[in-house]
C-alpha cells in the first residue's frame, strides 16, 4: 500500500513540477523540476506520516548531503570535459570517486554527530 501511495503522490508533484518547469525559461528547466524534488518530497512525506517526524529530518538531512554530494561531482565534470585532453569515462569514474568520499565523509560529519 506504500508503494502506491508513494507511486500516486510522487506522480502528482512530477506533473505539478513539469507544469512548473514547463512555465519557467529556459524549457531545460522542466526536467530540473520534475523527477528528482517530487520523489524526494513522496518519500519524505510518507516517511513523516510512518516514522514521525525526527525521521523524516533525518532523512532530509540525507538529501541535502547526497545533493552536495551531487553538485560537487557535477561541478568537476563540468571543469574537467571542457579540456580536450579529458576523456568522458575517466572523467566520471574520478568524479563519482569524489561523489562517494563527500558522501560518506558528509555523513561521517554530519549525521552522526546530530545522533
Amino acid at each position: 500500500m506504500q508503494y502506491i501511495l508513494r507511486f500516486l503522490i510522487g506522480g502528482a508533484v512530477v506533473c505539478l513540477f513539469a507544469a512548473l518547469g514547463d512555465a519557467l525559461k529556459p524549457k531545460s528547466f522542466a526536467g530540473l523540476f520534475s523527477a528528482a524534488p517530487s520523489i524526494a518530497l513522496a518519500s519524505l512525506g510518507l516517511a513523516a506520516l510512518k516514522h514521525g517526524k525526527i525521521f523524516a529530518s533525518v532523512e532530509s538531512r540525507s538529501m541535502l548531503i547526497g545533493a552536495a554530494a551531487f553538485f560537487i561531482y557535477a561541478l568537476v565534470c563540468c571543469r574537467l570535459m571542457i579540456r580536450p585532453q579529458f576523456r568522458g569515462a575517466p572523467v566520471a569514474i574520478i568524479a563519482l570517486a569524489l561523489w562517494l568520499v563527500v558522501a560518506l565523509g558528509g555523513w561521517a560529519l554530519l549525521l552522526r554527530s546530530w545522533r
